[in-house]
């Protein structure tokens, strides 16, 4: 035989190994049918709208028929830098209005045309821009006693400042705030980035959860303990800390990556949402301001990189029973006037299940956080931080 096709043989039986031990691997857990991280109705027929015209744009999810007499708890979904496609989390989308969630994604960039610095104001007045138009529609029907905000990497400092502000811009003061693998603050006030507002004035009862995977984890982990830590006014017993484990006990693996929270749904593809009618009485449109470009709104090689890694993110156990599990059970706790210690002390939050041959997925670390230490009577004040 000649060494040519040696080589193709051993490459064709090394092919036929690997996948008899894909097909022979653990699987990973399924879905519940029902509960925290759960299906839910799988009748449902989702209505898809787009609020708002031209750029300026809020898509909104929810089940369709009338809401319950209480209304519907508000998630609010604020995306990575670069990932204005809600397909992208289409997935978790799904989940929560199935679940009777009102699911608000406002496109708060248009990229590369977009500074981070404009994002909090104009996320604030594309939220309340939407809340004024589901404020008649009875299948929607917002309540906004039970509003949740949920941030992905860039969209969780985001998620800080809104909730920071709320009180003073008219907006429903979020009961949690839910910040996943975040990232994308601004280190200065002429670097990159969303800037950090006063975090001191998030409302103190507000619960404050920040979850991470444990790959490309530095960025995340910093980010995450300086979003808990700055909200100085939120008891430690209402934050959170949480890590979500990678595990390649089976087939596929789960790997816990900063796109690991994304779930493509092509269902959600926004770009076959359309806007409805022009309402008769709206006014005419202003004529925006000439359009000026800057450095820091085009993507940078490694968001670009992050991006397409989004975009194509599969939905995983890692998701329904790490991510949106943990979300789940951390809006009853604090819908229901519970804290983060009731939350930690749920057997249900840490455990992941198990593959199919019985052996357990790693579970989920929870951590309640570290407490600031005090500065003493007659010592120097810190320094201030640099943002």
């Amino acid at each position: 035989m000649r060494l040519p096709d040696l080589r193709g043989s051993l490459a064709a039986a090394a092919i036929l190994a690997l996948s008899g031990l894909a097909a022979q691997a653990a699987t990973p857990p399924p879905q519940p049918a029902e509960g925290p991280g759960g299906v839910g109705d799988r009748k449902a027929t989702v209505t898809k709208r787009l609020l708002g015209r031209g750029t300026a744009t809020t898509f909104a999810f929810y089940a369709a028929g009338d809401a319950p007499q209480a209304g519907r708890p508000v998630a609010i979904l604020l995306h990575g830098w670069g990932v204005v496609n809600p397909q992208s989390y289409g997935g978790w989308i799904d989940h929560l209005v199935r679940q009777g969630w009102l699911v608000l994604m406002p496109r708060f960039q248009e990229v590369n045309r977009t500074r981070p610095a404009d994002a909090p104001g104009i996320a604030e007045n594309l939220l309340k821009a939407a809340f004024g138009d589901l404020a008649s529609d009875a299948a929607a029907k917002p309540d906004l006693a039970r509003v949740a905000m949920i941030g992905h990497l860039a969209g969780a400092p985001l998620a800080m400042d809104l909730a920071a502000d709320s009180k003073t811009r008219g907006l429903p003061i979020p009961k949690l705030i839910f910040a996943v693998t975040p990232g994308g603050i601004a280190s200065g006030p002429k670097s990159r980035g969303i800037t950090l507002g006063d975090l001191a004035s998030i409302d103190p009862s507000t619960l404050i959860v920040t979850m991470v995977g444990d790959k490309d984890t530095r960025a995340a982990d910093l980010a995450a303990k300086r979003l808990l830590r700055e909200a100085a006014a939120v008891p430690l017993e209402r934050k959170l800390f949480v890590r979500a484990l990678s595990d390649d006990h089976g087939f596929p693996a789960l790997t816990a990556t900063l796109a690991a929270p994304a779930g493509l749904d092509t269902a959600y593809d926004g770009g076959a949402i359309k806007p409805g009618p022009e309402p008769k009485d709206a006014k005419e449109a202003t004529k925006p301001p000439p359009f000026r470009w800057s450095a820091d709104m085009a993507l940078t090689g490694e968001q670009q990189t992050l991006v397409s890694q989004i975009n194509v993110a599969r939905v995983d156990a890692l998701d329904y029973l790490g991510f949106w599990k943990t979300f789940d059970l951390a809006a009853a706790a604090a819908f229901g006037g519970s804290d983060a210690t009731a939350l930690k002390n749920n057997a249900r939050l840490a455990d992941m299940e198990r593959w199919s041959d019985g052996w357990p997925v790693k579970r989920l670390a929870v951590e309640t956080p570290r407490p600031t230490p005090a500065v003493q009577a007659g010592s120097p004040a810190p320094a201030p931080r640099k943002r």
